[in-house]
């Protein structure tokens, strides 16, 4: 996908509708007990786009809300905000029944493999337990299990074993081919290489790489590891304290980042040229973030910015394109230059 077909996150750009398309999405918890507690604002007015066929690449630092969008976009939250659009449908507040459906389209990997699994059931009964509900048959879900075992690259004669026999890849593996058992369309991917090795890691991205190019998938795309993003995503979206400070092609956000958050972030990654490291700028972020329920007023991220100015304090900024005809969106008073 080119620059010019990436879709950008306003409501109103040309082009074909896209598969998914979140608009002002919030959540806020309930706080603690007692007087003093406050309601937990974890996702902010979030808007953007998922192409058909696209990877949107979703970052930040951990607490940041990445995760709590997930799991509204699959519907295991329901937003207290905003609406989430799914192939032209407001899936925002369906029911379950009505949601039933949907799941066949749209699904979802976990970060730990292991712990998304059931250890009381093999493999068998895990990949074909969402065939079972839509209404296939044992034997045409077994049947579908083992093709899926293939597409993988696990052993289908280990189809019969448990969780708990299988390493940590092998173990995404099969929470990938339970994501795909339905043939979806939509998958959200919620940091699935973070509690792997590196050696692994890499084989699980090239497996979603090749899954996505076979079956014509679109991911949203979890993560903190900026270079494993840079690898696997089309476009990516930055947040910070619950909202999406910029948003646009993976070419733009690396080589020109606009926001000052997401280049402390990208200083932070490492490089394979020593020289470069050594020489390279690094961003030094002060202090920790804000609590979601408590953030400063203005811009959230203006106590820790190395540009703050009297503006960023008092007025929080819309998430903007920094120049006439730019691709992506950024949402700072005072943007980087490209």
């Amino acid at each position: 996908m080119t620059q010019d077909d990436a879709p950008g996150p306003g409501p109103s750009r040309p082009g074909p509708e896209p598969l998914l398309s979140v608009r002002d999405l919030s959540m806020t918890f309930p706080g603690g007990r007692g007087r003093s507690a406050r309601p937990v604002r974890a996702v902010d007015r979030v808007d953007f786009d998922v192409a058909r066929g696209e990877t949107l690449g979703l970052v930040g630092e951990s607490g940041c809300g990445k995760s709590t969008t997930g799991r509204m976009i699959v519907r295991l939250l329901e937003p207290t905000g905003g609406s989430v659009t799914y192939d032209g449908r407001d899936i925002s507040h369906l029911s379950q029944r009505e949601l039933r459906p949907l799941r066949r389209e749209i699904q979802m990997v976990f970060q730990d493999p292991h712990s998304s699994l059931n250890p009381r059931q093999t493999v068998a009964r895990i990949i074909s337990d969402p065939l079972l509900v839509q209404g296939s048959t044992a034997t045409d879900a077994r049947r579908r299990t083992t093709e899926l075992m293939e597409l993988v690259g696990l052993i289908p004669e280990h189809i019969d074993r448990y969780p708990h026999e299988f390493s940590g890849g092998q173990a995404q593996r099969i929470g990938i081919a339970r994501a795909l058992a339905t043939s979806p369309r939509l998958i959200v991917a919620d940091e699935p290489v973070s509690a792997l090795d590196v050696s692994v890691q890499a084989q699980i991205v090239n497996l979603m790489d090749r899954l996505q190019r076979e079956l014509s998938l679109a991911y949203l795309f979890i993560a903190h590891d900026l270079s494993v993003v840079k690898r696997v995503c089309d476009r990516v979206a930055v947040m910070y304290l619950g909202r999406i400070v910029e948003i646009g092609p993976k070419e733009r956000v690396y080589t020109a980042p606009a926001h000052p958050y997401t280049r402390s972030l990208l200083s932070a990654v490492p490089l394979p040229d020593p020289v470069g490291e050594r020489t390279r700028e690094r961003i030094t972020l002060l202090g920790d973030p804000p609590s979601p329920a408590s953030p400063p007023p203005g811009c959230t991220f203006h106590p820790r910015c190395p540009k703050a100015q009297q503006l960023c304090r008092t007025e929080a900024p819309e998430l903007r394109a920094p120049a006439p005809g730019e691709a992506r969106q950024v949402a700072c008073h005072f943007p980087e230059a490209a």
